[in-house]
């Protein structure tokens, strides 16, 4: 399936590939710089013992997942 993609993105338009390709590299960062800071997040609740914020901060990873 990997390769079709690959198959048709050679397809596209360059400047439009090269846009989508982009994006999809932004977006792929920004994700794992939310995912790190949740998970910072995370490890601040357990060294306070806050249960209640690592609840709500657990499922808010499991969100951004």
């Amino acid at each position: 399936m990997e390769n079709n993609a690959l198959n048709e993105m050679d397809r596209v338009d360059p400047n439009l590939r090269d846009e989508m390709l982009a994006k999809l590299f932004l977006d792929q960062m920004v994700s794992g710089f939310k995912r790190s800071k949740i998970l910072e997040r995370i490890d601040h609740s357990l060294k306070n013992k806050d249960k209640e914020a690592f609840l709500r901060l657990t499922e808010e990873l499991k969100s951004a997942s």
